[in-house]
């Protein structure tokens, strides 16, 4: 039998540990000050570019961990930091995924740097799928995608919505119908290139949550980019619709293709607005008294800290898992991506409330964190894939049958 451990190695505890150091030293400080102003934090982005965070080396070193684990891990520790300033340092991340998942080795080669830029010239990148009738059944979509031989040119036209970066991106990753009557399997991704005319921002959204993250519309009025950025290529794109035309299996659409690499990453950042949440209240109780003794000594107080420390880590353990088979080219036969996404999704928001409670008045008011990230988890239920979408997923997974 083969070895088996659930620690981490020595390169990945030295990364983990400067990650958390700057999410403890720069990013957490800097939450509650960029959530009120509802910006992108530039400065915090431009301090992870300085010391390497924020590079597509770092990105494709994470990408690389034979493991898998490393980049969920990472996200996990940026999030316990502030989950709005994460997804602004990592919200590049979905479409470079996007990139990875659907182009070829000269598309990535050419594109996934610029989705980053450097230090002192910073670029942001964006993947835009949802739409305003189209979000969790992204066989709906309506941008479309037409394509002229003549030129090589595609021409893309619709609206995106709820597209993190979107409009003030660099790079945009549009996931485009080239023919509607074969649903989602007749959608592909391009590569929209910086300042190409048409695209342009719409509405920026006002959130609930992750304030510092900018969302958006993406606006695609007659944006014609050339046929290399077609991810994947017309070759591939022709063979694909041929298959599915026949109605015979092939490669996931375009969309979900990503989606089904980030879910993991997406649980661990849920994971470590849990985690923070869960060990101020723990401190918070440790300090606390009620009737002469701290509250944690209290049974109602101690069985609450005690579910949220369980529920964390059992969400920690879906995503690892997920992360691992991933990584190793082990198919989701129970839809297990999509457990980890699920359970730490909803473990957030439970915990985060558990932990306004623990705080009681105090959990209320922003002068503690709390009530923050209670804000900030609940998007874990909706974005890529709301929790009803997850438990079809799973559903149809483990039973086969086709439910709707």
């Amino acid at each position: 039998m083969g070895d088996f451990s659930f620690e981490l190695n020595e390169d990945q505890l030295q990364v983990i540990k400067w990650v958390h150091d700057f999410a403890e030293d720069v990013v957490r400080p800097a939450g509650a000050e960029w959530d009120e102003r509802e910006e992108t934090p530039w400065p915090i982005i431009e301090a992870a570019a300085e010391i390497g965070l924020y590079s597509f080396d770092f990105i494709a070193n994470c990408f690389a961990d034979p493991t898998g684990q490393l980049l969920p891990a990472v996200n996990e520790e940026m999030s316990w930091g502030d989950a709005g300033i994460a997804l602004s340092i990592f919200g590049s991340t979905l479409a470079l995924a996007g990139i990875f998942a659907n182009g070829t080795p000269e598309q990535v080669g050419e594109w996934a740097p610029q989705c980053f830029g450097s230090a002192g010239d910073l670029k942001l990148a964006a993947f835009c799928v949802s739409e305003a009738d189209a979000g969790s059944d992204v066989s709906q979509l309506k941008t479309r995608a037409s394509y002229d031989e003549a030129t090589d040119t595609w021409t893309l036209n619709g609206t995106k919505t709820w597209i993190t970066n979107g409009g003030i991106a660099d790079v945009h990753v549009v996931v485009a119908s080239v023919d509607s009557e074969l649903g989602s399997r007749g959608q592909a991704s391009f590569v929209v290139p910086p300042k190409t005319p048409g695209l342009s921002q719409g509405q920026k959204f006002k959130k609930m949550g992750i304030r510092a993250s900018h969302t958006a519309e993406v606006v695609l009025e007659e944006v014609k980019v050339p046929g290399s950025c077609l991810l994947g290529g017309r070759e591939q794109l022709d063979e694909r619709l041929v298959r599915a035309r026949e109605g015979k299996s092939g490669k996931s659409q375009a969309a979900m293709a990503t989606f089904e690499a980030s879910r993991p990453t997406v649980a661990a950042q849920a994971v470590g607005i849990a985690r923070a949440a869960y060990e101020y209240a723990l401190d918070y109780a440790r300090q606390r008294t009620t009737f002469g003794k701290a509250i944690v000594q209290h049974q109602a107080i101690a069985f609450k800290l005690a579910d949220m420390r369980t529920r964390i880590d059992a969400s920690r353990l879906l995503y690892q898992r997920a992360a691992w088979m991933g990584m190793n080219h082990r198919p989701y036969m129970a839809g297990e991506g999509s457990m980890s996404k699920l359970f730490a999704g909803e473990t957030a928001v439970w915990v985060t409330e558990q932990a306004i409670q623990i705080l009681g008045g105090n959990g209320y008011v922003r002068e503690h964190p709390v009530e923050r990230w209670h804000r900030d988890s609940k998007i874990y239920t909706i974005f890529e894939g709301t929790s009803e979408i997850q438990r079809l997923i799973i559903a149809r997974a483990v039973s086969g049958a086709k439910i709707g």
